[in-house]
């Protein structure tokens, strides 16, 4: 994804990366003090390239007198946000004192492209990851109108995002993980008009989550590890994010059968350990570039879709511990960028020739705990007598043989699909 000048700025001033999550990380990483680990802020480790971790102010350049009023206004900002800082076991904030912000650790200056004196500086980035402080966020940093991008992950602040957070019209991102977040899901952040990339994950947030968080152009959005509740919005379709992370939640009901139907860039979907239920649907068809997809953990039910088949980018495909059946056929065992395939505690019933032979090769390949005959590690005959959802009535593509992705075609395309899948009884 294309960064604007100013992070390729901040870049200088980086430290190594630290992966933050098992599938979604390889964002940039660095600590504040001397030994702090770098960590959260990273992108999708398929489609990421957003900066995370702490920046250290180690090698900064010398600050400029502060002779103007972004600065002056700065300074009024970041005083107020010091008084609300309870603790800061770091000493992050003993750089904080005088007018030159821009010596602060964790704030970073920029200057104008047409700056022609020491008075065009501007606060362009804060990034506190790492830095163990506790307070809550003052409405004050709103007047920091240049700022593009704000990292607090791995700290102590609670409370709730200031809605004056709408005025901060350049913010690109915002990552408050791993804080001590909490009450529902904070909508004034849906207001932030540049915002792309949106990390809220390990904190406490909780009731359902809003229908317009789908509709802007957000790119990266981490809401796992909350306790968030509820039904998929069927907004979902509209997504134009390359990560959607939802794991370790409590939300419920169906995936959106309109999910995909936008054609989406998605690289990464994980939404394990929640309790959906239903079938997974035919639109996934659409994720052509998807690398990561991940359900495990839930109660889906019924068949495969012959539309798995298209899935031609996906390295990693989790299906484990939900409550799936039938037979496990070649255009999911075939799928040529599998190296890792988890369909665990479910209830198939057989493998194809093409699957079978997973086994025997550097897949790596999880079916135990199904309902297979004459293969170990299955479920007992008693538990394989009824078979949960088997009766269930998912929309699925007719065809008398299974279909190829090559072999849709014919098929409505993204614009069409939603309308179908609504006309179907």
């Amino acid at each position: 994804m294309e960064r604007n000048w100013l992070l390729l700025f901040l870049l200088f001033h980086l430290m190594p990366a630290h992966q933050a999550a098992t599938y979604v990380g390889g964002g940039l990483g660095f600590g504040i003090g001397d030994n702090a680990g770098g960590g959260g802020g990273g992108g999708g480790g398929a489609g990421g390239g957003f900066m995370g971790g702490g920046i250290s102010s180690t090698n900064k350049a010398p600050p400029r007198p502060s002779s103007n009023s972004k600065l002056k206004t700065a300074y009024t900002a970041l005083q107020a946000w010091k008084l609300a800082i309870s603790e800061d076991p770091n000493g992050i904030l003993s750089t904080w004192v005088g007018p030159n912000v821009c010596s602060y650790k964790g704030v970073f200056c920029s200057d104008s492209r047409n700056a022609v004196s020491d008075g065009d500086q501007y606060i362009s980035g804060i990034d506190l990851n790492h830095g163990n402080l506790r307070g809550t966020i003052v409405d004050e940093l709103s007047s920091l109108s240049d700022l593009t991008l704000l990292h607090l992950n791995s700290n102590r602040f609670s409370g709730s995002v200031p809605g004056t957070f709408k005025d901060l019209s350049l913010l690109q991102e915002l990552d408050l993980s791993n804080n001590n977040f909490s009450g529902s899901f904070p909508s004034i952040v849906l207001e932030i008009p540049n915002l792309i990339y949106l990390d809220l994950r390990f904190n406490s947030f909780s009731g359902t989550i809003p229908e317009e968080l789908f509709e802007g152009k957000l790119d990266a959005i981490f809401l796992n590890n909350n306790q968030f509740e509820g039904e998929l919005p069927e907004s979902l379709g509209n997504a134009q994010a390359s990560v959607i992370n939802f794991a370790n939640n409590r939300f419920s009901g169906t995936i959106p059968s309109v999910f995909g139907a936008m054609a989406s860039r998605i690289k990464e979907i994980l939404f394990l350990n929640n309790q959906l239920t239903g079938c997974i649907p035919e639109g996934v068809r659409f994720f052509s570039e998807v690398k990561v997809f991940d359900v495990s953990y839930n109660s889906l039910m019924g068949h495969l879709p012959d539309s798995v088949s298209c899935l031609n980018q996906i390295e990693v495909l989790n299906l484990g511990h939900n409550r799936l059946s039938g037979v496990l056929t070649d255009i999911v065992c075939s799928l040529k960028n599998l190296m890792n395939l988890t369909v665990s505690y479910n209830f198939f019933s057989g493998l194809s020739q093409e699957c079978s032979k997973l086994v025997v090769t550097n897949v790596g390949f999880d079916f135990s705990d199904n309902c297979i005959p004459n293969k170990g590690m299955q479920r007992p005959p008693p538990e394989c007598s009824v078979i949960p959802g088997g009766d269930m009535s998912c929309f699925r593509i007719p065809s008398p043989q299974p279909l190829v992705c090559g072999s849709m075609a014919g098929f409505p395309g993204p614009a069409n699909v939603a309308g179908l899948i609504a006309a179907t009884p």
